[in-house]
């Protein structure tokens, strides 16, 4: 059923919204002082393009960097990529058949809006 649910997920919108996780960790890795966003943005993309059995937990020993790290990629990445994730769980959820892309959608805001201090790890 995962391999299915990605499949569809990478028809229908998880090949855009890694491009928007990827345009924005190019944007990020410009600059020296930005690539720890650059290299989180990445993580994320690989993520969005195969959601289904990958689930996103806190990393113990992230600390006061991550958290203002997170309010600096909240300013400039984080709120245009969370937007784009409602936006597209939004027209997911009108059909039936997208009512779980869509609910996945909605599950990628939080790591989306602060992804520093996240690890993604795969579902038993």
């Amino acid at each position: 059923m995962r391999l299915l649910l990605n499949i569809i997920w990478l028809v229908l919108c998880g090949f855009w919204m890694a491009l928007g996780y990827v345009l924005a960790g190019i944007v990020c890795c410009i600059l020296i002082i930005t690539i720890p966003f650059g290299l989180a943005s990445f993580r994320i993309a690989n993520y969005a393009l195969w959601p289904f059995g990958r689930t996103v937990v806190d990393r113990r020993d992230a600390g006061v960097g991550s958290v203002l790290g997170n309010i600096i990629w909240f300013i400039f990445a984080g709120l245009w990529l969370a937007i784009g994730h409602v936006v597209t769980g939004i027209a997911l959820c009108i059909t039936i058949i997208g009512i779980p892309l869509g609910i996945a959608n909605f599950k990628l805001i939080p790591v989306s809006l602060m992804p520093l201090g996240k690890e993604i790890v795969d579902v038993p």
